[in-house]
């Protein structure tokens, strides 16, 4: 008579079988760096040995490293995703390792997909670029993926806004934009208009509230300001401007929520005959690399989008077996032609 095949133990049958999660079972027989207490390591290697479990290959695999670092962004059209990658790239290729580049959609449904299918081809580490990941986001679905990936020996690394209990880089969004108010409140300007993007958008909302702190904190407050929402876009900032223009009145500045925005915003004031500097002041921010380019040059602050994206390659490699510190970076103010004193011809 045929033996019959042993049944296959998993990682759930061996935590079971010790009393403790799962992910605490994937530490100690992963060798993980996270520390686990001696009396549950001993209590997992037991039962590991009495159920006689072998670890799946593919998690080994992960455990040793691959050489993939995946980079799932928002949108991957962008000036800013451009300078992210080009600088992983060099980081990673310089570090043995490559960048694979993933789109999400900007939404929680679109990040768990791109996650899931990550995870299939076992990268070393994940990197998630966006304005806002929620540890909520589809009732902790999403943070519950990441968690098994890091369980497996993945690294994770995020880029933006978060409450994750992973490594973390952000931009300061609301102290640069406060900077651009103040800069605009100093010159002058006393009729203000900002194209705050898209509703829903952390980012842009951000930016908006320091953009109103800066025009607010200064000895003569501005108070005549509009906070017209847009499409995030150079067309979204045409279209926002050339309504602004169709409702008369003077506008002595415009402070848009990036310079995709803000370029679109000098294209409508040009087809109106609307001088830049001369009648409105026009603000961006990101510090892309057109924003030097176009008439008048832009003012800008510029964020340090390739340092950031070199710092994310390192932070996700040099892996200490727990989150790194939080990094909150600044960006540079750039005063070009596009900005003012009010009056100045």
């Amino acid at each position: 008579m045929p033996q019959r095949a042993r049944p296959t133990v998993t990682l759930h049958d061996v935590a079971r079988r010790a009393g403790v999660s799962i992910a605490t079972a994937s530490r100690v027989l992963g060798n993980s760096a996270r520390p686990v207490g001696r009396e549950l390591q001993e209590r997992v290697l037991a039962a590991a040995a009495e159920l006689r479990y072998v670890p799946d290959a593919a998690a080994r695999a992960m455990k040793r490293g691959s050489d993939a670092i995946g980079l799932l962004a928002d949108d991957l059209t962008t000036p800013m995703i451009a300078l992210i990658v080009a600088a992983m790239e060099r980081e990673a290729s310089a570090a043995g390792a490559f960048v694979t580049v993933s789109s999400t959609g900007g939404t929680p449904e679109g990040q768990l997909r791109a996650i899931e299918v990550s995870r299939a081809v076992r990268p070393r580490a994940l990197v998630l670029t966006s304005g806002r990941i929620d540890a909520a986001a589809l009732g902790g679905r999403l943070l519950d993926a990441l968690r098994s990936y890091a369980d497996e020996g993945g690294h994770v690394v995020i880029v933006g806004e978060s409450d994750l209990p992973f490594t973390r880089i952000c931009f300061d969004n609301r102290g640069g934009a406060r900077t651009l108010g103040a800069l605009v409140a100093r010159d002058g300007h006393r009729r203000v208009a900002v194209l705050g993007g898209p509703d829903g958008h952390f980012t842009a909302a951000e930016r908006v509230a320091g953009f109103l702190d800066g025009l607010a904190d200064h000895p003569d407050p501005v108070t005549d300001v509009r906070v017209v929402p847009c499409e995030d876009s150079r067309q979204g900032g045409h279209d926002a401007t050339r309504a602004l223009l169709a409702e008369g009145g003077d506008i002595d500045a415009i402070l848009a929520m990036n310079d995709i925005v803000a370029i679109g915003a000098l294209a409508a004031l040009r087809a109106a005959g609307v001088p830049v500097p001369g009648r409105t002041s026009v603000v961006g921010f990101d510090g892309i690399p057109l924003a030097a380019d176009v008439t008048p040059r832009l003012t800008t602050l510029a964020l340090p989008f390739a340092r950031v994206g070199a710092e994310a390659i390192h932070r996700a490699i040099d892996h200490d077996g727990g989150p790194h510190r939080p990094l909150r970076v600044s960006g540079t103010l750039m005063t070009r032609q596009s900005l003012a004193p009010r009056g100045a011809a």
